[in-house]
């Protein structure tokens, strides 16, 4: 399929938040800690971990590994074990599952494979669990992107990303210590 089927067939879409994407990480969770015990730290990340805001219904996993793993071979656990492999640069993996040819599964989560301390995602999900006016204003943003963006995934999340990155920034001054 090209780039533009898949993004037809996958299209952004935003959801109330839903209690039970808390333990579809959880469960997740403990399959890739059977999987790869060599993980250092496994976190809900993204929209589906802040309660109260919409979200794509799609659980962003993030798995850090030490930094002298082999990333490729985690990841072919991963593939042996449902997951798809969705692209590899610079030390990162993205892994999916839930898509099909139908359209989404019931469950979806997308993984991100990466080494210990590459980790923005979880100062920017932390900051938003502190301050739910911040949380309101990113859902805000991510609703008035999704009729411009429905089937363009890449510029729905580079519309997104100066928002991300500022409080990112500010997160990690913030949160210096925690990560």
């Amino acid at each position: 399929m090209t780039l533009e089927e898949l993004w037809e067939l996958f299209p952004i879409f935003l959801v109330p938040h839903k209690t039970e994407w808390k333990s579809w990480f959880a469960e997740e969770k403990a399959l890739i800690e059977e999987l790869l015990p060599e993980a250092r730290r496994i976190s809900h990340i993204g929209s589906t971990a802040i309660p109260g805001i919409y979200a794509k219904a799609i659980v962003d996993i993030l798995i850090e590994l030490p930094k002298d793993s082999d990333m490729q071979k985690a990841a072919d656990i991963l593939r042996a074990n449902g997951f798809i492999q969705m692209s590899a640069e610079n030390g990162r993996i993205s892994l999916n599952k839930g898509y099909t040819e139908k359209g989404f599964a019931e469950r979806v989560f997308h993984l991100h494979l990466r080494f210990l301390g590459d980790n923005d995602e979880l100062y920017f999900r932390d900051l938003l669990l502190s301050d739910a006016g911040l949380a309101h204003e990113y859902e805000a943003l991510k609703l008035s992107l999704t009729g411009d963006f429905k089937h363009d995934r890449d510029g729905y999340t580079a519309a997104k990303g100066d928002f991300i990155r500022r409080n990112t920034a500010k997160a990690k001054e913030f949160f210096k210590e925690k990560y």
